[in-house]
Order: C-alpha cells, then structure tokens, then sequence
C-alpha cells in the first residue's frame, strides 16, 4: 500500500513457527530418505492443522492502527498481543498451542485527550466497511492540525481473526477516493501473508484490481475483473461487494465482511437502540439472565415486560407514509429489527413477527406499596438504569459468544461500585468467549486483581495536539504498584492539568452588577 508497510507492525511469535513453508521448500531442494521425508511431511502438516487448532475458539481483534482522522496525526496502534513478560491474570488470555491474545482492555486519559476518538475511529472503519458511511465524511475527520491535510493520506488498518481464518485488512484514502485498499490472510509472524485482493485507484478514479496467485492463473480471472470494475466506485470498499460474489477464490472474503457486520459490536453513548424487547419476548432464557441481571443490581426492579402492539395501533394513522416505508422493508427483509427511539426518550423494536409488522416496548416493573408492582415506560427510568439495560444483551453475549465489544464511556451514569462490580465480574471469569475493548475515566477499575498491565491504555495530547497511544505495560511497573494511585499522581501523564483552571480568577468575569 505505497508507504504503507504491513510489516511495520510488530509480528506475532508463535513457538516453533520458523518451520511453516519452509520446510516444504527444503524438502524440494534436498535430497532425504523416504523416512525423513516422512517424518518433515508430518511435522509440516502438523505445523499447519495446528493454526487451525489454535484459532478454533478464537474471533478477536489482535491489533489496529489510525493515521490521520480525528486527532491522531501520526499513526498510532492499539494492539491486544500480550506482553510476554508479564505473568498475572494468565486466563485473561485466550491461548491456544502458544498463541495468545487478551480478552479485556480499558482505555484512560483526559476529557479532549482522543479516547473516544479511537473509538470513533474504529466505529468508522466498521460503518465504511459495511456501506454506512462516506468517503466524505472520513474525508472530514482528516486531523486537522497537519499542514498538509488537504493532500494527506488516511489509514486505518486491522487484523482480526473470524471463523478461525487470521486476516489483515487495510485502506489508504487520499481526498475522496480509495488509493489502496487490501486484504491478506495474516501470516501470524509464523509465515508470508498471503494477498486475498488489492485494488488500487489513480488519480482519474480508475481501478485496478490484483488477486491471489491461484486466482490471478485462472483463466476466469480477467472477465472477472471487467465486471467487477463495473461496480466499483473510487470512493467505496470493495470488500462487501466481492463478499456477495459466488466465487471459490474469494470465499474468505464472506469471513472477513462477516467480522465488520457481525463480529465487530460498536456501544457508543449515543448508540441505537438494542433489539432488547424483541429478545427478551421470544427467548425466555434471557429474559430471566436479564431480569435477574437487573434485579441484582438492587435498582427496585423487579420484573421486565415486553409488550407488542400491530404497528399502525402504536404510532396512529396520521404517519401512513412513514409506516409504509418501513413495513415495505421488513417485508423484504423479514428478519430485520429496527431499533428506534423516540423524542419524548421511550424505546422500542419494530419487527416482522409472523408476516405482521409489530412494535414492541420494554416496559420496566417496580413493586412500591403494599408490594404492588407498577409498570414503567423506559422514558421514566433514570439514565443510569437505560444505559444499564444497553449493556444486558452487550454483556450476556461478550461472556457466550464470540463477539468484540468496544464500549465508549462504559462508566457513564452508572455507579463506581456498580460499573467496577460487572468489568470485575468478566475479568474473573476464566470461561468468557468473547473481547471486551473500553474507555472510561473511572479510577477505581485501575486494580492489577482486574486488569494486567497490558490491558491497560493511555491517551493523552502531545504539543502539536495529536493523540498519543500507549500501553502501561510500556512503564514496567511491578505487580504490586497500586497503579490507580499512580495514575491520579500524574505518574503515567493522561490527566488533566489543573494549573490553569486553579488560577482562573472567575470573578474577574462577574458581569452581573
């Protein structure tokens, strides 16, 4: 991807892993005995199931890097490698055969320092990927302190693992179109990786596209391109669209689009609704998790209600135009759910359930006098309580399944005790599936009974006003240190400066006489 090097980034080792193609190389060029032979062919294929083996349970994030958008100038990477010098909390790392990635990272810093930013980053990537967004709204987010931002390039590049398959997926964006865009099957550190596609755009908006080696022989290959070519818009991925193709070549390309649509889970504040009142309607077993969740929480809940009307009851027939453009899609795509909130805050599902197109609210129940239990509208519940119900359906399936949540703000309007309780919750659990990626300004989470030191991230403005990004594994602090107390004494920068505000003299600004 011009100067953008994948081998940049640090790789992964996994022991042993030197042998990888290699060892079929030597045995073409050297001559052994069939028993040798024998014996490097079975190491070789051993070698090889064993990846398989190793990334069976596994659908992660392993690491991702932004240059360029929102206030990182530079490109900065976050990364869940484990540190291998550090020895606490061992079951927070999914490890297979020797290779290990962690299920738990928080983010810190100061308000303005860039945290949300890198989960803006990410959601963005997501959104792009999946048809969401622009090119011209990334174009937009260009960091805007560089001086040569009008003509500077934008990257966001990550590697993940789906359906057992590592991939590394990249794109170059120069003003509003894609310069570069590709996808490797990620070699891990142990071999090459191995081109998927790239395709390229030149200044005229014309596409170029390169295939893996087997594809590119195939005599199919060219009338391929031609069509695809077709389709390809300078400013769009073409990761979806060769995704939807029936084409031996490029069935790892369903996985890799399958991470960014469904593996990859974005829980912003301002975050749709989830589809919690269709959940907790047709599957029983969760709504009892979520109720007894929610009651655990001693908030005086004591039931969740989900009730469902036909839709044209709910909203009246004054929004017909409306409605009907909403039935005709669920009609054509009946197992859709829509997630919408209303103005006056309530919640609620739209779902076609039995070709009827019904809307379903989560109402709240609360037992006052007399042990009566009265049903409340989301609208009336606290938005501590709301933002607790956001996270029922994010937590059950972060512990269940193998799903990458990355949370902004995790804390917000929910107490300390309450927010260090549930992350404490996933973090001693030896038996969670899944990765739980968020930023947050609560001090109390900086326990080292919690988190490892290479869970823990940093960001904080440098002099040019970019964000920097990094870990406190990077301080070497001993498994002792009580690191919140560090942290609030300015130890690892990531705060706030006060000076200024201490010195304000805020009556100078007392306009009132």
């Amino acid at each position: 991807m011009g100067s953008f090097n994948r081998n940049s980034m640090d790789l992964i080792e996994i022991p042993d892993g030197k042998c990888g193609l290699s060892v079929k190389k030597t045995l073409c060029s050297v001559k052994y005995s069939p028993i040798s032979c024998l014996i490097y062919f079975i190491y070789y294929f051993y070698v090889k199931i064993s990846r398989l083996v190793i990334l069976n349970r596994t659908i992660m994030l392993i690491r991702f890097s932004v240059e360029n958008l929102f206030s990182f100038g530079e490109r900065k990477e976050f990364t869940m490698i484990p540190n291998k010098r550090l020895r606490t909390l061992h079951h927070h790392k999914y490890n297979e055969n020797g290779f290990e990635i962690l299920k738990l990272a928080s983010i810190y810093g100061a308000n303005g320092s860039g945290k949300s930013n890198f989960i803006k980053s990410i959601n963005l990537f997501k959104e792009f990927v999946i048809g969401k967004t622009s090119i011209i709204e990334i174009k937009e987010t260009r960091f805007k302190f560089n001086e040569d931002s009008k003509d500077s390039k934008q990257i966001l590049a990550i590697e993940f693992i789906q359906d057992s398959v590592p991939f590394y997926y990249a794109i170059e964006i120069n003003g509003t179109r894609i310069a570069t865009e590709e996808l490797y099957l990620s070699g891990l550190g142990v071999r090459k990786d191995e081109l998927i596609f790239e395709r390229t755009s030149n200044t005229d908006n014309k596409t170029d596209i390169v295939f893996s080696r087997e594809f590119e022989k195939d005599e199919t290959v060219e009338m391929f391109k031609s069509v695809i070519k077709d389709f390809v818009n300078a400013g769009e991925p073409i990761l979806k669209l060769l995704s939807k193709r029936d084409n031996k070549f490029l069935a790892n390309t369903k996985s890799a689009y399958k991470w960014f649509d469904e593996t990859l889970q974005i829980v912003r504040p301002n975050s749709k609704p989830t589809p919690l009142a269709h959940k907790i309607d047709v599957d029983k077993e969760f709504k009892s998790y979520a109720k007894d969740l929610m009651c655990s929480f001693n908030l005086g809940i004591t039931d969740l209600v989900s009730e469902t009307k036909e839709i044209h009851e709910y909203f009246g027939e004054d929004n017909d135009n409306d409605l009907n453009e909403i039935v005709s899609d669920l009609v054509e795509n009946p197992f859709r759910i829509i997630g919408m909130r209303s103005s006056n805050g309530d919640e609620f599902n739209i779902v076609n359930e039995k070709d009827k197109i019904v809307v379903k609210t989560l109402r709240v129940g609360h037992k006052g006098k007399h042990d009566k239990q009265v049903l409340f509208d989301i609208k009336e519940e606290s938005d501590g309580t709301v933002r607790l119900l956001d996270f029922v359906q994010a937590f059950q399936r972060v512990i269940s399944s193998k799903k990458v949540y990355v949370i902004d703000e995790i804390e917000r309007s929910i107490h300390p005790l309450l927010i260090k309780e549930l992350v404490q919750k996933f973090s001693l659990d030896e038996n969670t599936k899944g990765q739980m990626i968020f930023s947050t300004h609560e001090s109390n989470l900086l326990d080292q009974a919690i988190f490892r030191l290479d869970e823990i991230w940093f960001t904080e403005k440098n002099r040019d006003g970019a964000t920097d990004l990094y870990s406190l594994s990077d301080f070497k602090e001993h498994k002792t240190i009580d690191i919140q107390k560090g942290y609030l004494n300015g130890r690892y920068g990531s705060i706030p400066f006060l000076g200024n505000l201490q010195d304000l003299n805020w009556h100078d600004y007392d306009t009132s006489e």
